[in-house]
């Protein structure tokens, strides 16, 4: 931050506890240095010493427990911050005891040890704390400049710098091994001379003169002590002026600058150097982050226990007289006043007077504590000590400045810091949220309430419903810190709010001094505006608690409430879209202000979503009939369609929609049938779509459902009784019959219109549902179903004109000629009775066929084209004599005599084709029956013995033949094929066939 800036993010970290006033004890000196420590026996105790120019110690006490109460009305940083001590405690003054004559440089409160070390006149004192014996020099060398306590970090370290030095810790064990001196002896270091001394837990670097000492403060009996050198490291780098031992790291400031050295083996390194004109080198050991903060002028840099720079720099607004530090916070002084710096964002937090300009320089000391709370400041004669605020009445604090963003950082730090627990953070956004919707910020309200994780909804319901209600006591009764007013409704709250700015606005022009925020000045908000602000973002909020994992209860009101603000807004859109949605809302709760207000829509969809599906349909009914009267405004409708007259047809469509999306999913068939008849007479197709669908567990009786659908909704029957058949696979043969001869009614009423022509539509009632046209339905339902009765719908149509339909019923009953009558004479459809020709499968057919194109009777023209045409494709399947007997002696004979002679070319075609196939019919049976023979002749015996089948003559060695049927015959016989001869009682000449492959010699 620019040199000078006061942050924005200004907050109260300290307050003033007590003071205490020098020259009430001595006029004659001023206050030269000043060391803070808490009782380590009584936490709640601190104790205070101020060492004198005159050499004077004083010991001071003050009590943690003195402080104001955490309101802090009892503290000037409440009434303006000036830090005026008048109405401070006073310090409880203890003991003093003399030094010298010289001023006290130093003091180190040594709390582990009970005693205090005292550097003045170049010299150590050492006293007890309590300041009850003489101070006592240590014997040491004088000339003593500059003093620094070995600090060692982490947990362990800092745990065993803080016991007593009698103690055998391991930490110091190993320090004095690695300074590599001296041998031990249970446990104990013994020099030269034989003298004991302590495991380092009083180790101190000392300046004297030209020499940088590492010692040893070790106590002997009666309470005296000494310093034992352990080590002595050579600096040639400037004379030392500051200087802080961390570890085993030495970090030293001269005029030249910061050098970093070793306490292990007495190496050193620069830092980095002072420019030629800068004020003296200055350190501060950070107790808290165990870093160390080197001054340059007014710029503060923070380094690690190896001089590395860790993080940004601190810019201070002026120059310092002094450095401190609490918590996470530096705290400078300078010229009557103190400020505090946060360490990581180097923003000025807080500013506080202490004493008027031109008071001389000042001292400020802090605890030497990683949890201190106390921290003193010094001028010539006054001390003033401070004590931290809790972190609670901190933010508490910046939370009645409204200063709001401060407040979350604030908590963000001390979360970071593990100081605050991860749910404080969540806590904080709700009360900064209730605190900015009664400032009437209400979007930055919600903002808040959505990033706290610990708010319940149920938290906000009181702004919406007055008490008491159905959720009551559902309401946390939590006021947080009790900065808020408690809940009341929105309107109450608004006009709380424009009350508390004109009141705010009288003041100002009073000449006090108001927090309420500017712009409401400057841009005085209107109520309605505000309302409306208020309305809508509150719903903001309870739209995103929908999504989290609530009791029921709880999401019962959110999702009530939320639609009672969205009819206050008159968000009809967002209505509905709850209403119809998964929701919890409670009908009982809104059903009377929904019908009030004319809602109607939003309370069918509502009662639908709950199941109360009669209610919600006897809405949409009262709708249909609204819009068809004009009585009723839908604003949805008017926002998208523009002609009055197209509104109202679509209202009530829209109403019939939305009832017939709930009959589908209905079980209950009185509930349907009831509803049936208005839905139908807007659409028909939605009452289709009621009827046929499948959403339903329990399907319709279709008896119940038949005799309930009006009798002037054709189309309806039809459909329905078509997705029994169809789709439900209904074999019902009244169901089969009942649609057919509706369909039969419907096609001569469509038959009879196209005659008359007075249109060109099927039904009656306007546009057809179907896409295809009732006979074509009638005629593919006649040919595919077999379980309607055909002589009931032949009744039916036996007086109209649906000859093709008569032909399939016909059909059905076996009436073929009456069938091929109706194809080939009143249809003409000559492809069609050939096929039914072929269908029968008798030449007969064809024959009678023929007989009715050549003499059609009732006055017809014979049907000669015809005639020729079935001669001409299936005249091989006529009797040429029958066909010259039946031709008209008036068919012309040009068409006749081509047709006769092809088919009787094919007659003689056919017949020779006959004949080719029989004679390969028996070449082929023939060969067959050869190679069986010739297969049985290898295993026939023939010996001497062997007669001739025929004469019973021997073979011999004759030649012999063997027949088919395995008869063996002399030659003699073979020759005499020609004549009958009888062979095993078979006709010779019939049975055997002559081949010379027979002949067999042996």
């Amino acid at each position: 931050m620019a040199k000078g800036e006061v942050s924005s993010m200004s907050r109260t970290v300290i307050e003033p506890l007590s003071q205490f006033d020098l020259s009430s004890h001595s006029r004659a000196t001023t206050i030269r240095s000043l060391a803070v420590a808490t009782s380590p026996s009584d936490p709640q105790h601190a104790f205070l010493y101020v060492g004198t120019y005159s050499g004077t110690l004083f010991s001071l006490s003050t009590n943690l427990n003195n402080s104001a109460s955490s309101n802090g009305s009892d503290h000037p940083k409440h009434n303006g911050g000036t830090g005026d001590s008048t109405f401070l405690h006073k310090l409880s003054f203890q003991r003093s005891v003399s030094v010298g004559d010289s001023p006290v440089e130093s003091i180190f409160v040594l709390v582990e040890l009970g005693k205090v070390l005292v550097l003045s006149e170049g010299s150590l004192f050492l006293v007890d704390s309590e300041l009850t014996n003489h101070a006592a020099r240590l014997s040491f060398p004088k000339g003593v400049s500059v003093v620094a306590r070995r600090v060692r970090s982490g947990a362990e370290s800092e745990g065993s710098s803080e016991q007593a030095s009698s103690s055998s810790g391991g930490g110091g064990q190993r320090f004095l091994k690695r300074l590599g001196s001296g041998v031990r002896v249970n446990g104990l270091r013994v020099n030269k001379e034989g003298e004991a001394h302590g495991e380092g837990n009083s180790v101190f670097a000392v300046v004297a003169g030209k020499r940088l000492l590492l010692v040893e403060l070790v106590l002997g009996g009666g309470g005296t002590g000494s310093l034992v050198i352990l080590k002595e490291i050579q600096f040639v780098d400037g004379v030392i002026s500051t200087m802080v031992w961390l570890d085993d790291s030495i970090i030293v400031g001269t005029a030249n600058g910061y050098s970093l050295i070793s306490s292990v083996t007495g190496q050193s390194g620069v830092i980095f150097s002072l420019p030629d004109v800068s004020r003296p080198p200055r350190l501060k050991l950070l107790r808290k982050e165990w870093r160390v903060l080197l001054l340059v002028d007014n710029v503060g840099i923070i380094v690690d226990p190896q001089g590395q720079p860790v993080g940004g720099s601190l810019v201070f607004r002026h120059g310092l007289d002094s450095v401190g530090e609490i918590s996470s916070y530096v705290v400078i002084v300078s010229d009557g006043k103190i400020e505090l710096y946060h360490k990581r964002s180097g923003s000025c937090v807080q500013v506080l007077p202490f004493g008027g300009e031109g008071i001389g320089p000042c001292i400020v000391a802090s605890e030497e504590d990683r949890g201190g709370k106390l921290v003193a400041v010094a001028t010539a004669t006054k001390v003033v000590c401070y004590q931290k605020l809790r972190s609670e009445e901190q933010i508490k604090d910046l939370l009645r400045k409204k200063n709001y963003k401060g407040a979350v950082s604030l908590v963000e730090e001390l979360e970071a810091e593990g100081e605050m627990p991860k749910d404080l953070l969540s806590f904080v956004h709700a009360q900064v949220g209730f605190l900015l919707l009664f400032d009437l910020h209400f979007e930055e309200a919600v903002d808040h309430f959505l990033l706290s994780e610990t708010m319940q909804p149920s938290e906000v319901f009181p702004f919406i419903m007055q008490d008491p209600n159905r959720w009551s006591l559902l309401v946390p009764r939590n006021r947080y810190w009790g900065l808020h007013p408690p809940p009341a409704p929105l309107e109450v709250v608004v006009d709380d709010g424009l009350m508390t700015i004109q009141r705010a606005s009288f003041l100002r022009k009073a000449g006090v001094e108001t927090i309420v925020d500017n712009d409401l000045f400057l841009n005085p908000p209107n109520r309605a505006d505000l309302l409306e602000s208020a309305i809508k973002n509150i719903s903001r909020y309870l739209e995103a608690c929908r999504e989290k994992d609530l009791t029921q209860s709880v999401r019962e009101g959110v999702d009530t409430l939320l639609m009672y603000l969205y009819r206050a807004l008159n968000r009809v859109e967002d209505m509905e879209r709850l209403a119809s949605s998964t929701n919890w809302c409670v009908v009982e709760e809104l059903e009377q202000m929904l019908e009030e207000s004319g809602h109607l829509r939003t309370l069918a969809f509502l009662c639908a979503s709950k199941g109360m599906s009669s209610k919600a349909v006897s809405i949409w009914r009262i709708l249909a009939r609204n819009y068809s009267s004009g009585l009723w405004i839908d604003t949805a409708l008017n926002n998208n369609i523009w002609d009055s007259r197209e509104n109202l047809v679509s209202g009530k469509e829209i109403a019939a929609a939305e009832a017939a999306k709930i009959l589908e999913e209905s079980s209950d068939q009185d509930l349907i049938l009831q509803h049936l008849g208005w839905i139908a007479d807007i659409s028909q197709v939605l009452a289709v779509k009621v009827l046929t669908s499948d959403r339903r567990v329990v399907q319709l009786n279709p008896d119940e459902v038949v005799t309930a659908i009006d009798p002037q909704k054709v189309e309806i029957l039809q459909r329905f009784l078509q997705w029994l058949i169809e789709e439900q696979d209904c074999n019902d043969t009244q169901l089969h019959t009942l649609y057919a001869l509706s369909l039969a009614k419907s096609a001569i009423e469509a038959f009879d219109s196209e005659n008359l022509d007075s249109g060109n539509t099927e039904s009656t009632s306007g546009i057809s549902i179907f896409q295809t046209s009732v006979r074509k339905r009638l005629q593919v339902f006649l040919q595919s179903s077999d379980l309607y009765d055909p002589e009931e719908v032949l009744d039916l149509i036996e007086g109209s004109e649906l000859w093709l339909e008569k032909a399939i019923l016909y059909r059905r009953l076996g009436q073929e000629t009456l069938v091929l009558q109706i194809l080939a004479l009143k249809l003409e459809d000559s492809e069609a009775a050939e096929e039914y020709c072929a269908e029968i499968g008798r030449p007969d057919a064809y024959m009678q066929l023929l007989e009715m194109y050549l003499d059609p009777q009732d006055g017809k023209e014979p049907m000669f084209n015809a005639a020729v045409r079935l001669l001409h494709n299936h005249g091989e399947s006529l009797d040429p004599l029958q066909v010259l007997e039946k031709l008209s002696p008036d068919m012309p004979l040009q068409l006749a005599s081509e047709t006769l002679l092809r088919m009787f070319r094919a007659r003689v075609h056919h017949h020779h084709q006959g004949q080719i196939v029989h004679n390969l019919s028996r070449a082929v049976d023939m060969d067959a029956r050869l190679s069986r023979l010739e297969e049985r002749s290898r295993n026939v015996q023939i010996n001497d013995e062997s007669l001739c089948d025929s004469c019973d003559a021997r073979l011999g060695t004759k030649l012999f033949a063997m027949y088919p049927d395995d008869t063996v015959i002399c030659y003699k016989c073979y020759r005499r094929q020609g004549e009958s001869v009888s062979v095993s009682g078979r006709n010779f000449k019939e049975d055997v066939l002559i081949k010379p492959g027979w002949l067999v010699s042996r």
